[in-house]
């Protein structure tokens, strides 16, 4: 935590009430925490994380904290997450997205292209990657005569990778198989389509 503005925090809930129940707790309910005395891995919850965090850094520990708790159907060993506690996963990652990351990343332009390499491989910039997949895992297919790359939640999603390939923080992955080794070599201009939520670059009649 040293060094950060905000902090958020995600665990789950055990409290009786109805699985997939989201409470957001702000940090100006966060106060009165717990002692640590007599603590252990298998009893540390967030609150401890927090008060432990306050007692090890001292000053340095951050003022700006939320936690989002969600209700689960059970903590037994190896379960499965119910689909209520699931869909409120992703409301959850949706909050997170919308409040706390999405001003954190670049703008991509508005005028957006993207690179088709010999062998294969489709380029982006660091900019429209860290804007549009920030996960770095997407779903390639081909749709009304244009490639069609949509951002997933994560790598278990699965889809492709957008791996780094500079320092600069470009990415690339391999889609000649999607593209049947129709490659449209070159710079090619692309759209980000608001109602699909998918990056559209027009690949062209017989292409």
């Amino acid at each position: 935590m040293r060094g950060a503005a905000r902090v958020v925090i995600v665990d789950a809930a055990a409290t009786g009430a109805a699985p997939g129940t989201v409470y957001r707790v702000p940090g100006a309910e966060l106060e009165d925490l717990p002692p640590l005395q007599g603590l252990h891995t298998h009893s540390f919850r967030w609150d401890h994380a927090i008060a432990f965090a306050r007692w090890a850094l001292g000053d340095d520990c951050p003022t700006d904290i939320t936690v989002f708790l969600i209700e689960v159907a059970g903590v037994e060993l190896d379960a499965d997450l119910t689909a209520a506690v699931e869909a409120s996963m992703n409301q959850v990652i949706e909050i997170i997205e919308r409040d706390y990351l999405a001003a954190l990343r670049p703008a991509a332009s508005a005028d957006l292209q993207v690179e088709f390499t010999e062998d294969g491989y489709i380029r982006l910039d660091a900019a429209l990657a860290a804007s549009r997949f920030p996960s770095d895992a997407v779903v390639a297919l081909v749709r009304d005569d244009a490639l069609w790359l949509v951002p997933l939640r994560g790598p278990r999603s699965g889809g492709l990778l957008l791996k780094q390939r500079n320092p600069a923080g470009d990415r690339a992955t391999l889609v000649r198989e999607v593209l049947e080794d129709h490659i449209p070599t070159g710079v090619q201009r692309a759209f980000w389509d608001d109602d699909e939520a998918a990056l559209r670059i027009p690949l062209g009649p017989g292409e």
